[in-house]
């Protein structure tokens, strides 16, 4: 089975910096086959077989500690977790100059598409929408500072997700697709 595992916090602001050659390495050491790491952010595609996706989190959160001595969440999804989060995308969706879009992988306790109750979302300036695994967010880029979900950082939820644009879920996508072949 082909996953990615999701890597929150690393290479950001100069925080938990992590080499992805070195994470590469620490994946294969801890069993994961066809790896493959994707921008310097915590994108981790690999095969394994076998093992639960929850199983796979702990073993990747305790490897990722005994190697850097970081204490970093792992978030992991299937091919089929991400191609279903994917298909939910609106095609216009984009993340660029006018457009602000991103996915928000939710850790598995917060994963219910009661989430959104606590979430502050504008509809005249937020589109918003629970699919599973993920919570959905775009937003005219001109919007941005009066958006609702803006107010998310530093929230109980936000230290339950991980967040990529919508360009990167979709090469993550691609990618899983062409390592699945």
């Amino acid at each position: 089975m082909i996953y990615i595992a999701l890597l929150r916090g690393i290479n950001v602001g100069g925080n938990n910096k992590i080499d992805m050659k070195l994470l590469k390495q620490t994946f294969e050491k801890a069993g994961m086959n066809d790896v493959l790491t994707y921008i310097n952010t915590g994108n981790i595609i690999f095969s394994n077989k076998g093992l639960s996706k929850t199983e796979l989190s702990c073993i990747l959160e305790d490897a990722i500690q005994n190697d850097f001595g970081l204490q970093i969440k792992v978030v992991v999804r299937s091919v089929d977790d991400v191609r279903g989060i994917i298909n939910a995308i609106p095609d216009t969706w984009k993340n660029d100059k006018d457009m602000k879009s991103d996915v928000m992988f939710l850790w598995d306790k917060i994963d219910d598409e009661s989430v959104l109750k606590h979430l502050v979302v504008k509809p005249n300036i937020d589109t918003v929408k629970y699919v599973p695994g993920a919570i959905l967010w775009s937003v005219d880029k001109k919007n941005v500072t009066k958006s609702g979900m803006s107010k998310i950082v530093g929230s109980t939820i936000y230290k339950q997700v991980t967040v990529r644009n919508v360009n990167t879920a979709r090469k993550i996508y691609e990618l899983m697709q062409a390592n699945n072949s």
